[in-house]
Protein backbone atom coordinates (compact mmCIF):
# COMPACT_ATOMS: atom_id res chain seq x y z
CA UNK A 1 0.00 0.00 0.00
CA UNK A 2 1.26 3.42 -0.92
CA UNK A 3 2.86 5.45 2.05
CA UNK A 4 0.65 8.49 1.62
CA UNK A 5 -2.68 6.24 1.63
CA UNK A 6 -1.80 4.36 4.60
CA UNK A 7 -0.38 7.10 6.88
CA UNK A 8 -3.74 8.88 5.68
CA UNK A 9 -5.99 5.95 6.82
CA UNK A 10 -4.21 6.08 10.23
CA UNK A 11 -4.69 9.50 10.62
CA UNK A 12 -8.35 9.33 10.08
CA UNK A 13 -8.54 6.17 12.19
CA UNK A 14 -6.80 7.65 15.06
CA UNK A 15 -8.84 10.87 15.07
CA UNK A 16 -11.68 8.97 15.21
CA UNK A 17 -10.80 6.70 18.17
CA UNK A 18 -9.60 9.76 19.97
CA UNK A 19 -12.17 11.57 19.59
CA UNK A 20 -15.26 9.26 19.84
CA UNK A 21 -13.75 6.27 22.14
CA UNK A 22 -10.69 7.92 24.08
CA UNK A 23 -12.52 11.16 24.67
CA UNK A 24 -15.53 10.15 26.58
CA UNK A 25 -13.92 7.53 28.91
CA UNK A 26 -13.49 8.41 32.49
CA UNK A 27 -10.82 6.28 34.39
CA UNK A 28 -10.44 8.66 37.39
CA UNK A 29 -7.04 9.96 38.84
CA UNK A 30 -6.56 12.54 36.24
CA UNK A 31 -5.82 9.87 33.67
CA UNK A 32 -6.40 11.04 30.04
CA UNK A 33 -5.98 8.26 27.46
CA UNK A 34 -4.23 9.70 24.55
CA UNK A 35 -3.52 7.18 21.55
CA UNK A 36 -2.50 10.06 19.23
CA UNK A 37 0.76 10.65 19.49
CA UNK A 38 1.29 6.82 18.31
CA UNK A 39 0.08 8.77 14.89
CA UNK A 40 3.28 11.11 14.50
CA UNK A 41 6.03 7.90 16.08
CA UNK A 42 4.55 5.56 13.39
CA UNK A 43 5.28 8.14 10.09
CA UNK A 44 8.17 7.12 7.72
CA UNK A 45 11.40 7.65 9.05
CA UNK A 46 12.85 10.10 6.47
CA UNK A 47 9.39 12.16 7.30
CA UNK A 48 11.32 15.87 7.64
CA UNK A 49 10.66 18.31 10.68
CA UNK A 50 8.28 20.64 8.76
CA UNK A 51 5.75 17.79 7.63
CA UNK A 52 6.03 16.08 11.04
CA UNK A 53 5.24 19.34 12.84
CA UNK A 54 2.64 20.75 10.18
CA UNK A 55 0.88 17.04 10.29
CA UNK A 56 1.31 16.93 14.56
CA UNK A 57 -0.21 20.82 14.49
CA UNK A 58 -2.97 19.67 12.00
CA UNK A 59 -4.17 16.51 14.19
CA UNK A 60 -3.42 18.05 17.16
CA UNK A 61 -5.81 20.97 15.81
CA UNK A 62 -8.46 18.72 14.64
CA UNK A 63 -8.60 17.14 17.62
CA UNK A 64 -8.89 20.23 20.00
CA UNK A 65 -11.86 20.78 17.98
CA UNK A 66 -13.45 17.76 19.01
CA UNK A 67 -12.13 17.77 22.30
CA UNK A 68 -13.00 21.89 23.12
CA UNK A 69 -9.35 21.82 24.49
CA UNK A 70 -8.19 25.33 23.03
CA UNK A 71 -5.04 24.40 21.60
CA UNK A 72 -3.85 21.15 23.88
CA UNK A 73 -3.57 18.82 22.12
CA UNK A 74 -2.04 20.95 18.86
CA UNK A 75 1.02 22.75 20.97
CA UNK A 76 1.86 18.71 22.61
CA UNK A 77 1.92 17.20 19.30
CA UNK A 78 3.78 20.00 17.79
CA UNK A 79 6.86 19.96 20.72
CA UNK A 80 6.52 15.65 20.00
CA UNK A 81 6.57 15.93 16.51
CA UNK A 82 10.07 18.70 16.69
CA UNK A 83 11.43 15.77 19.38
CA UNK A 84 11.21 12.95 16.76
CA UNK A 85 14.22 13.45 14.88
CA UNK A 86 16.73 14.16 17.89
CA UNK A 87 15.29 11.32 19.99
CA UNK A 88 15.47 9.38 16.79
CA UNK A 89 19.11 10.33 16.70
CA UNK A 90 19.85 9.68 19.79
CA UNK A 91 18.60 6.55 19.43
CA UNK A 92 19.77 5.52 16.02
CA UNK A 93 21.91 2.83 14.38
CA UNK A 94 25.32 3.57 13.49
CA UNK A 95 24.52 2.21 9.47
CA UNK A 96 21.43 4.76 9.52
CA UNK A 97 17.63 3.57 9.78
CA UNK A 98 16.49 0.82 7.02
CA UNK A 99 13.54 3.11 4.71
CA UNK A 100 11.83 0.04 3.85
CA UNK A 101 11.31 -0.30 7.90
CA UNK A 102 8.51 1.74 9.58
CA UNK A 103 9.17 2.70 13.50
CA UNK A 104 7.01 0.49 14.72
CA UNK A 105 7.31 -2.04 17.75
CA UNK A 106 7.55 -4.76 15.28
CA UNK A 107 10.40 -3.61 12.89
CA UNK A 108 12.02 -1.82 15.08
CA UNK A 109 12.01 -4.18 17.97
CA UNK A 110 10.30 -3.71 21.35
CA UNK A 111 13.69 -2.55 23.35
CA UNK A 112 14.07 0.32 20.95
CA UNK A 113 10.52 1.09 20.81
CA UNK A 114 10.52 0.74 24.28
CA UNK A 115 12.67 4.16 24.80
CA UNK A 116 11.61 5.93 22.00
CA UNK A 117 8.13 5.90 22.09
CA UNK A 118 8.34 6.44 25.87
CA UNK A 119 10.35 9.27 25.99
CA UNK A 120 8.32 11.08 23.25
CA UNK A 121 4.84 9.95 24.86
CA UNK A 122 6.74 11.70 28.44
CA UNK A 123 7.70 14.62 26.09
CA UNK A 124 4.25 14.63 24.74
CA UNK A 125 1.87 14.02 28.49
CA UNK A 126 4.15 16.51 30.14
CA UNK A 127 3.67 19.35 27.91
CA UNK A 128 0.27 18.66 27.77
CA UNK A 129 -0.75 18.71 31.49
CA UNK A 130 1.68 21.38 32.59
CA UNK A 131 0.03 24.06 29.79
CA UNK A 132 -3.12 22.61 30.70
CA UNK A 133 -2.53 23.24 34.60
CA UNK A 134 -0.46 26.18 33.57
CA UNK A 135 0.71 26.08 37.67
CA UNK A 136 3.95 24.90 39.12
CA UNK A 137 2.52 24.84 42.54
CA UNK A 138 0.54 22.27 41.69
CA UNK A 139 3.87 20.22 39.79
CA UNK A 140 3.05 17.46 41.89
CA UNK A 141 -0.61 16.77 40.13
CA UNK A 142 1.18 17.24 36.90
CA UNK A 143 3.53 14.60 37.74
CA UNK A 144 0.65 12.54 38.88
CA UNK A 145 -1.56 13.56 35.89
CA UNK A 146 1.83 12.52 33.64
CA UNK A 147 2.99 9.20 34.96
CA UNK A 148 -0.08 7.73 34.85
CA UNK A 149 -1.84 8.75 31.79
CA UNK A 150 1.78 7.65 30.20
CA UNK A 151 1.24 4.39 31.31
CA UNK A 152 -1.85 3.69 30.15
CA UNK A 153 -1.86 5.69 26.83
CA UNK A 154 1.57 3.55 25.89
CA UNK A 155 -0.05 0.44 26.68
CA UNK A 156 -3.41 0.87 24.96
CA UNK A 157 -0.94 2.47 21.88
CA UNK A 158 1.38 -1.09 22.03
CA UNK A 159 -2.06 -2.65 21.99
CA UNK A 160 -3.35 -0.35 18.98
CA UNK A 161 -0.02 -1.66 16.85
CA UNK A 162 -1.19 -5.12 17.27
CA UNK A 163 -4.67 -4.48 15.75
CA UNK A 164 -3.68 -1.49 12.92
CA UNK A 165 -0.16 -2.51 11.70
CA UNK A 166 0.88 -5.65 9.93
CA UNK A 167 3.73 -7.77 11.20
CA UNK A 168 6.60 -7.32 8.85
CA UNK A 169 7.52 -10.77 6.51
CA UNK A 170 11.03 -9.64 6.15
CA UNK A 171 12.15 -10.60 9.82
Amino acid sequence: MNVVVKNSIRFVVIVLLQSLVFNQIEIGFGIHLMVHPLFIMLLPFETGVFTLMILGFSLGLIIDVFSNTYGLHASSLLLMAYMRPIIFKFYGPREGYDPLKEPSIFDMGSRWFLFVFGYLILIHHFWFFLIEIFRLDQFLLILQKTVFSVIISYLLCIVLQTFLIKKSKAK
